[in-house]
């Protein structure tokens, strides 16, 4: 593993070289697609070690397990996707060649990251990560928008760092270690039970909501819908999900009730409120926004109900899809035309059969581990997905035929998402940190949130027209905006290049 670790390395320095050597003006531009063959090499490094790795081995400053080596594929796996997607969508812009260098700079830097074994070369790493994005984000410095979106983002990103830094230090100052291993195992462990315990927790929760864009730090993403479409998608695909990559870390000390009491409310907040942006607005890449504040706020959830291995699998199946849907956003037309059967008493049959199946299916499910406090989670949003699924795809479908097909879908569709799970959480299970204990107050606060949810959202659906409502669509649009200074319906600095030909870049 070791000959294997000095290859990933090697491969990771001539990639970052290579984006280097692709800022020289006197380079031809096509040289991107050697550049694309290069950084593709840390990819399958990574995807071998994937494969082989059967222990936890710890060499110098680094941690190498499952969890290291499928973080580093799926993170350099994105990076080389959007980078080949870029390849076309960003020909002609002025900073071509610097896009291409500042995401070779920032997937590297995130990859390595979550291989490190030292706290402190772990800090300085995802520091420097969120320093390239947000370098990406102001790029273009000729468009103003996108100047103050850059200032205020890294303003934000900076407290999230500072927080993560304070709590690794005041880590090596209650054991005495900056070595991962070395700090979750004998009586280390103990110390965190003091109020210093207590703070670090607390300031873990705020460095992971923070990139996560949680409530009340939402904004930071939905400022960011100006930036092109590869930056929102490494942001959405990957930069959102470290919530999930440091809780997954940390999950031996954190384990204070109260801390984890709060990560579920923050979430339970955000879901909802990503929930409604996403369904008020009609921007797509507003949609998409209020998606991922809603995905990450249940993936924070399955942190806080100890089930690491779901959060995992959930940031990364969340990462490829999301960098799929921002990636074909150019060609995505949204229809709202309500079926025309809608208002027949077939239909309505057709649902309350899908609800009683939903609900049966869900009993069952929570049956399979009574006691598993994360079982009666999954139960209730397992029940309620199946729901909503099969009132789209079955009871609404175009005649007999229409029905058949939904339901073949909704079944495929099931399969496929237990089967990777299942392998994933296979892979993970004896290489992931996880956490028995879930507080009944935290299980008890995340049920009655999620019925009250619920229970609005079919309100809501029955008086669309009353005063109340009213107030929550407005309201959903309000917070879904971005600040009017940083909205613009055509790029201004565009026009003083309409009649020169636009940019070039050789």
């Amino acid at each position: 593993m070791t000959y294997l670790l000095t290859l990933f390395f090697i491969s990771i320095v001539l990639a970052v070289i290579s984006g280097i050597v692709y800022l020289i003006p006197k380079v031809p531009t096509r040289y991107v697609h050697v550049h694309l063959v290069i950084v593709s090499i840390p990819v399958f490094i990574a995807f071998i070690g994937l494969v082989f790795m059967n222990e936890m081995i710890d060499i110098g400053f680094w941690h190498l397990d499952t969890l290291s080596w499928l973080l580093a594929f799926f993170i350099l796996s994105i990076g080389l996707i959007l980078q080949r997607f870029s390849v076309r969508y960003l020909d002609g812009d002025a900073q071509y060649r610097k896009y291409f260098a500042l995401f070779t700079f920032l997937t590297t830097l995130a990859s390595v990251a979550w291989l490190s074994n030292d706290l402190r070369l772990m800090t300085c790493l995802w520091g420097l990560t969120l320093f390239c994005l947000t370098l990406l984000i102001g790029l273009n410095a000729k468009w103003q928008i996108t100047k103050r979106v850059a200032r205020s983002t890294s303003v934000i990103f900076f407290v999230s760092w500072l927080a993560l830094l304070i709590a690794m230090f005041m880590t090596y100052n209650v054991t005495g270690e900056w070595n991962q291993s070395l700090i979750f195992k004998g009586d280390n462990l103990a110390q965190f039970k003091s109020w210093q315990g207590i703070v670090i927790q607390l300031l873990l929760v705020l460095s992971v909501i923070i990139p996560a864009a949680q409530w009340p730090f939402h904004k930071w993403l939905i400022e960011s819908v100006a930036v092109p479409t590869p930056v929102s998608a490494i942001m959405h695909a990957g930069i959102v999900n470290v919530g999930g990559v440091i809780l997954t870390r940390f999950a031996p000390i954190f384990t204070n009730e109260w801390v984890i009491t709060l990560l579920i409310i923050i979430a339970t907040v955000s879901v909802l409120i990503g929930s409604g942006i996403s369904l008020v607005h009609v921007d797509y890449k507003r949609q998409l926004v209020g998606s991922t504040i809603g995905q990450m706020g249940f993936m924070l959830i399955q942190c806080a109900l100890g089930v690491y291995s779901a959060a995992i699998v959930h940031l990364i199946l969340h990462g490829l899809f999301k960098a799929t849907l921002f990636l074909r956003s150019g060609s995505a037309v949204r229809h709202f035309d309500m079926p025309s059967r809608m208002n027949e008493s077939v239909s309505y049959i057709w649902v309350l059969l899908g609800r009683l199946l939903a609900i049966i299916i869900g009993i069952m499910f929570w049956l399979m581990a009574p006691t598993n406090s994360y079982q009666i989670i999954s139960a209730l949003i397992l029940a309620w997905s199946l729901s909503v699924s099969w009132t789209q795809l079955v009871a609404f479908g175009e005649g007999k035929l229409g029905r058949i097909i939904g339901l073949v879908a909704l079944v495929i569709v099931g399969a496929a998402y237990f089967a990777v799970h299942h392998l994933f959480h296979d892979l993970l299970y004896q290489y992931s940190i996880y956490s028995n204990e879930t507080p009944l107050l935290a299980v008890i606060i995340m049920v009655i949130l999620l019925l009250i949810g619920s229970g609005l959202n079919l309100w809501i659906g029955r008086n669309q027209s009353s005063k109340f409502v009213t107030i929550i669509y407005l309201w959903l649009i309000h917070i879904g905006e971005a600040k009017t200074q940083n909205i613009e319906t055509h790029p201004h600095y565009l026009k003083n290049h309409l009649f020169k030909g636009g940019y070039k870049h050789d």
